[in-house]
């Protein structure tokens, strides 16, 4: 019998409202959650972290240990971007290791780990770090759709996660671009290749989430991920409803009806951020984007009074991602794609300025391109420099007690250390608002990408 994962305290509203849903809005209903059944639910990483501290002036372990203390019949997960953590680029090997271990100390039960160019070299020390602390490791296949992505592109990824140790495998479709067939056909190959569960997670953003759950369902898939409908479908996961109507009820569904109509009002609160996505949008087909960077690219364009240039933009995307051999768009590739889409379209020509981490993919800083990228782009932006062919962390120095230095008595705790590791100035200021100290700090960790990226976060997934 399949079982349902709920989405909608990370990727639910991360898709539909910008992650800006407060602790104070969710924590009345933990214990209602508690007792729907759900084999688990994604509560933390991602964006959720971000938006905490940039938006919400919450304390993200505070978010964690709160619904870690009202969970107490249903496993946790988190999204974990690999090498990336929960920000936008690499870190040093000993940050990997400090996070995970925080992570494990709240009592994470499951994590999600993925790397958006499905370079397993992204992954090794997270996998390995998390299985030495007895936390289930489900490791991702980042899915899209290319001349190199095939069915065999996937099997063979998925044999390299579980070669290095993952417990379970997710099929993460950012972009809702999985058609029926290749659910079920991707789906009943890793059935009969490999003995661990296989989990889908999609986003209905261009309509077909929820034939590609059920086609995977046919093919045995154990796990579906599904939100609230409050915070469903648009540019989020399928509906819990339905499905569990369809499958037999196997979740409580007067519970689940209650949390939606409490969760509706807490949607209410949120108008100004609501993505209010009412239909599909076929242009996703296209522009193969997934639904958090959609839904952030439109209020960028908005607040940049740029917004009359989104269907250029979107024409612009599979260009860009073409020339960078194909990296399925997901953060950071998104930012890096998405920012660069903007810049080609604004500037009226494509690469009159190329944006530094468009350069650092180039250069392999964000691992290895899943095909060759476009020779004259390369030549434009590097010159005669030549591309890395290591692990791209080999080349970072620990990170840790240089960050302790710089920001001294500001970090009380190795979580606000890690807060200001993982943001840089937004960290800083977080920590300075939060215990009201003023502190002279001159470490910069977080470099901008061009003028026109005024948050980091701008399209997180």
């Amino acid at each position: 019998m399949t079982k349902f994962v709920d989405t909608t305290l990370r990727d639910g509203q991360q898709s539909i409202i910008a992650t800006r849903m407060k602790t104070s809005e969710f924590e009345p209903v933990l214990k209602d959650f508690d007792t729907v059944g759900f084999h688990s639910m994604e509560v933390w990483g991602g964006a959720t972290y971000d938006s905490c501290i940039r938006y919400l002036n919450e304390d993200p372990w505070e978010r964690l240990k709160t619904i870690r203390k009202k969970l107490k019949n249903t496993q946790i997960q988190m999204l974990l971007r690999g090498q990336n953590i929960v920000g936008y680029r690499n870190y040093a090997d000993d940050v990997v290791e400090l996070f995970i271990n925080k992570v494990a100390d709240y009592g994470m039960d499951i994590i999600r780990v993925f790397d958006a160019l499905n370079d397993i070299r992204n992954l090794k020390k997270s996998i390995e770090v998390a299985k030495k602390r007895n936390i289930h490791v489900q490791g991702a296949i980042s899915y899209t759709i290319s001349p190199v992505h095939n069915l065999e592109f996937y099997l063979n990824y998925a044999k390299e996660l579980i070669d290095h140790g993952v417990d379970s495998i997710v099929i993460k479709d950012m972009a809702g671009l999985l058609t029926p067939k290749m659910a079920y056909d991707l789906v009943k190959e890793l059935k009969r290749k490999y003995n661990v569960p296989i989990e889908l997670h999609s986003h209905n953003t261009a309509g077909m989430a929820s034939i590609a759950y059920q086609a995977a369902i046919d093919a045995g898939v154990d796990l579906i991920d599904t939100a609230l409908s409050p915070f469903a479908n648009a540019s989020s996961q399928p509906a819990v409803e339905p499905f569990n109507f369809a499958l037999g009820e196997p979740l409580d569904s007067d519970k689940l009806y209650d949390l939606a109509h409490y969760f509706w009002k807490v949607r209410e609160n949120h108008i100004e951020d609501d993505m209010r996505m009412v239909s599909i949008d076929s242009r996703i087909l296209k522009a193969q984007i997934p639904g958090g960077m959609f839904s952030n690219l439109v209020s960028q364009l908005k607040a940049q009074k740029m917004l009359h240039l989104l269907d250029e933009v979107l024409e612009e995307v599979p260009r860009v991602r073409k020339d960078l051999g194909y990296p399925p768009l997901v953060t950071p590739t998104s930012q890096i794609v998405g920012v660069q889409a903007v810049l080609n379209v604004m500037y009226k020509e494509r690469y009159k300025s190329i944006t530094k981490e468009v350069k650092n993919y180039l250069k392999g800083m964000y691992g290895r391109p899943p095909a060759p990228v476009d020779e004259e782009l390369l030549k434009k932006a590097l010159g005669n420099e030549k591309p890395i062919d290591c692990r791209p962390a080999d080349l970072l120095k620990p990170e840790i007690e240089k960050a302790r230095n710089e920001i001294c008595v500001l970090a009380e705790t190795d979580e606000d250390l890690l807060t200001y590791i993982l943001f840089g100035e937004v960290g800083k200021k977080y920590l300075k608002d939060k215990y009201e100290k003023e502190i002279q700090v001159d470490f910069e960790l977080v470099e901008e990408t061009e003028d026109f990226v005024e948050d980091e976060s701008i399209y997180p997934v």
